[in-house]
């Protein structure tokens, strides 16, 4: 480090990993990490099957930037297939999820805006309508 208390510069020793379900999360910008309050980013490995299932985010927005792979990705109720080199926006608060329903792993970075909030920073809906109706909630609980 630079003798500071926040990173500046992220290097792959710096990046703290979370294990979640739907694959890895390996967070380079984060409060407590970095002196940010405006940005969030964190790179995620889908391995094939997995999905981030349809949830929200009632305080911040998202962008998504595709590194490696594809995955089927929804906005509201609107889906695409979308590949590497391409981004993705999804408002404040939009039910959104990503689905790997490909042979092999999707990376991506999610940047989501502002860092600091007073509520949850997501709330999961996949097994409301009209959303389980789209797709089959999985089951992490096991």
């Amino acid at each position: 480090m630079c003798g500071c208390e926040f990173l500046r510069f992220v290097s792959s020793s710096n990046v703290q990993v979370e294990q979640l379900p739907w694959g890895p999360h390996e967070w380079m910008v984060r409060p407590g990490m970095t002196d940010g309050k405006n940005l969030l980013m964190v790179r995620v490995t889908m391995p094939p099957g997995e999905a981030h299932q349809f949830h929200r985010h009632p305080e911040m927005e998202e962008a998504l930037y595709y590194l490696e792979g594809r995955a089927e990705q929804w906005v509201g109720e609107e889906k695409r297939i979308v590949n590497a080199g391409e981004a993705v926006h999804v408002p404040m608060n939009e039910v959104h999820g990503t689905y790997n329903i490909f042979e092999e792993p999707v990376v991506f970075l999610a940047i989501l805006g502002p860092a600091l909030i007073e509520g949850p920073g997501l709330i999961d809906v996949c097994r409301e309508e009209p959303w389980c109706s789209h797709k089959s909630p999985i089951d992490y609980s096991q």
